[in-house]
């Protein structure tokens, strides 16, 4: 068991953290790994160039995953469906190909360690002083092996993902459910996410203070607890 030296400046316990665009830079690690499976699959024969192919799956990606989050289709499902969907609108017709693209994607992803500036330095920071745990929506297995794969899952106590609870942010009962896992009351955990709707919006509808994650300074209009550019100034907060 970790020994905490809990900050007399916080009245917080836990630092809930979302994992994708907040410590683990999803969008350079899924690039090369879509990249991987151009190259391994010579999908080059087929379609025009990989940046067509990964932005086509980029945009067909984003629509079936918020799809998912809503409830509206399982995960065996998306990891086939969002191949499946990219393939066709580059006039592909073949749906073996795409469930396995969908379970090397999978595969693949997990072994990319590209983490968002100042992550690990976060976590040296916060690490002695609070309970650490990662709130995602993301594949539980998947989330899982990416932690080990970054050296970062030394630093979490626990990782609760919509699979294991039951519920995807922004639904209240996902902050609900790991708040009680962590055993603490929602005024005793703080959310770090950079997804103002399902992160920010969504724990602070649950009652649950928030550091918006900003790097890209959105507007928005929404009054957060705390909002930030760089992980860095989360050390001046906390």
């Amino acid at each position: 068991m970790r020994v905490r030296f809990f900050s007399m400046r916080s009245r917080y316990r836990y630092v809930f953290m979302d994992m994708d665009r907040t410590l683990w830079d999803f969008e350079q690690n899924s690039i090369e790994a879509l990249h991987e499976l151009f190259t391994e699959y010579r999908l080059d024969s087929v379609v025009a160039d990989v940046s067509t192919f990964t932005s086509t799956y980029i945009k067909h990606n984003a629509y079936l995953w918020d799809n998912y989050c809503k409830g509206e289709l399982t995960k065996e499902v998306l990891r086939y469906k969002r191949f499946d969907a990219t393939l066709s609108e580059l006039g592909v017709n073949n749906h073996q190909l795409a469930a396995k693209l969908g379970e090397e994607y999978l595969r693949i992803l997990p072994l990319k360690t590209t983490l968002i500036p100042g992550a690990k330095e976060l976590l040296d920071y916060l690490a002695p002083k609070y309970g650490l745990l990662i709130l995602s929506n993301g594949f539980h297995e998947v989330q899982v092996d990416k932690l080990k794969r970054c050296g970062l899952n030394h630093y979490f106590d626990r990782v609760v993902t919509s699979e294991l609870s039951g519920y995807h942010k922004p639904d209240p009962r996902a902050f609900g459910y790991a708040i009680s896992t962590a055993s603490i009351k929602k005024n005793q955990g703080i959310m770090v996410g950079d997804d103002l709707e399902v992160d920010i919006i969504g724990a602070l509808k649950f009652g649950m203070d928030q550091i918006y994650f900003n790097p890209e300074r959105k507007l928005h209009s929404e009054k957060v607890t705390h909002e930030v550019e760089t992980l860095g100034e989360i050390t001046q907060i906390l």
